[in-house]
């Protein structure tokens, strides 16, 4: 109603005619008012001349009411977006169970939850820091933070370098809880998307994507855009290949490199752990343009694997990125330390590394691939010793 009375207000005939425009204006005032909508009916009945509109609405003219119809037109459907906003926020806090008394059948509540989950994301943490994150008043966040240390699951002690500042870390039983929390909620959003076709998953996570973007502030102008996404059939051979292809090129490496690729993948999904692995998948416009695996070596450590970017998408934080997902994934998941074997000449994927916290553990010369490399191993601990 609100589109086509914003048409016929619209159409040169019924401007020409002014006791025809008052005619209109009042239909579908008439209309808002049936149908319940008292304010936007008022706001039209103000736009058209007040409390004298009725006696008055043949004395419309072009030049002024039309423009404020126009106007109010455009609040109108300013209104029906505003609703449509709110009406799927009412649909999608029932559908992923953000109404239920505990979150995710904890004992938390959703922003005491919201909060754990960035302890888990930065760990060691400032107050000041979450409150700045996550918007929250910092006395909120102190109740909160107080509650958290009262149930066992934060530690707190004085800063190093800042003795006015209390660094906050998860306990293990703290780590358990958000690991606990962190499962259900992967199962539970991969229970809905098992409810969807591969290309109807694509279509909703690409339109969360955006959402995001236009929310969050969205990107620099000519800034290209990438997602991470699970793995999927036919990825690892991709992702094999690529090696192949692009290790040979940049480093001289032959094909028992890429033999070793594949051994790596296929294990990956011979054995994979959807509650203590990974994998993503870095894509641009459709394309596969990175990718990483994080796999369980034993019950306390992790192991970063197949780590790589394509050319055209470095630059874009793509490895930072992916790498910072495994570190977040893996203290989530209780893992104390990630490890990783990498080679000398790989000189940017070490610098991602280093970035990360990683420390170069030990070096050793070996002949493989075709080519004299030396052989690295790196390690990251999770939790404090």
């Amino acid at each position: 109603m609100n589109r086509l009375g914003g048409r016929l207000l619209r159409r040169s005939h019924v401007q020409s005619h002014p006791r025809l425009l008052g005619a209109v204006a009042v239909a579908i005032i008439v209309y808002f008012l049936l149908s319940g909508r008292t304010k936007t009916a008022t706001r039209f009945l103000i736009a058209f001349g007040g409390d004298d509109f009725v006696d008055n609405f043949s004395k419309l003219d072009d030049s002024s009411n039309y423009l404020d119809a126009s106007h109010l037109m455009g609040d109108v459907e300013l209104d029906e977006r505003v609703e449509v906003v709110r009406r799927f926020s009412r649909f999608y806090t029932r559908k992923i169970g953000v109404l239920h008394e505990g979150l995710l059948g904890s004992s938390l509540s959703l922003t005491e939850g919201r909060v754990l989950y960035e302890l888990a994301q930065r760990e060691p943490a400032t107050a000041t820091a979450l409150a700045h994150e996550l918007g929250l008043d910092s006395g909120y966040l102190s109740r909160i933070l107080n509650g958290f240390g009262k149930r066992g699951l934060i530690e707190k002690r004085a800063s190093e370098s800042d003795g006015r500042q209390i660094i906050l870390a998860l306990t293990a039983e703290g780590r358990e809880m958000f690991a606990a929390i962190d499962a259900r909620s992967h199962d539970e959003i991969a229970a809905m998307l098992r409810e969807l076709n591969g290309a109807d998953q694509a279509r909703l996570v690409a339109a969360f994507e955006t959402v995001e973007r236009l929310l969050g502030g969205g990107r620099k102008p000519g800034e290209p855009s990438y997602i991470l996404r699970p793995h999927q059939p036919g990825d690892m051979g991709w992702v094999i290949h690529r090696h192949g292809v692009l290790y040979a090129e940049e480093y001289g490496l032959d094909e028992t490199f890429e033999a070793l690729v594949a051994r790596v993948a296929a294990t990956f999904i011979d054995n994979f752990d959807v509650r203590r692995e990974r994998c993503w998948i870095a894509e641009r416009d459709g394309e596969i343009v990175g990718s990483v695996l994080l796999v369980k070596d034993s019950d306390e450590i992790a192991k970063l694997r197949l780590l790589y970017v394509e050319p055209e998408a470095r630059g874009l934080a793509i490895g930072r990125r992916l790498v910072g997902e495994c570190i977040g994934f893996a203290r989530r998941a209780g893992y104390r330390k990630i490890t990783l074997w990498t080679n000398d000449v790989l000189v940017s994927a070490r610098r991602i590394y280093q970035a990360a916290g990683f420390h170069l553990v030990r070096e050793e010369p070996h002949r493989s691939f075709g080519r004299d490399l030396v052989g690295q191993y790196w390690e990251l601990p999770l939790v404090p010793h």
